[in-house]
């Protein structure tokens, strides 16, 4: 098969992608490396999984109806909004892959904080 027929469209890739419900947000989580640094040495497959299995950040692309919905719990409204670079803790939320890439559906309480940038935040 050529390239063209086994592309994916951005359109079939949004239909694909699940809409978080209730209280969940839907993140997308970091492209992991394939090289250490500069130094350019090639990570194994294992390395590039366990990084991403304990990524600590992330960017919320949805959010459902009754994220930060509840007042008792959020009296000061949302923690973080669409499009917010989050930090969560590691192995949160429910991971899934569309089309090779992994995403996390979690728990609007699972966010941790917001930052402006996240490069260079790694778990300790």
């Amino acid at each position: 098969m050529s390239e063209e027929t086994t592309a994916v469209t951005d359109q079939e890739i949004e239909v694909q992608m699940p809409k978080p419900v209730g209280y969940r947000l839907l993140i997308a989580l970091p492209q992991i490396e394939e090289t250490f640094n500069e130094m350019g040495i090639v990570k194994s497959e294992r390395t590039m999984y366990e990084e991403q299995l304990m990524t600590v950040t992330g960017v919320v692309l949805d959010m459902g109806e009754q994220a930060y919905a509840d007042k008792e719990r959020f009296p000061n409204g949302p923690w973080c909004k669409q499009g917010d670079f989050v930090v969560f803790r590691a192995n949160s939320g429910t991971r899934i892959r569309v089309n090779g890439v992994e995403y996390r559906l979690m728990n609007d309480d699972s966010i941790e904080a917001v930052v402006a940038d996240p490069r260079g935040i790694t778990r300790a």
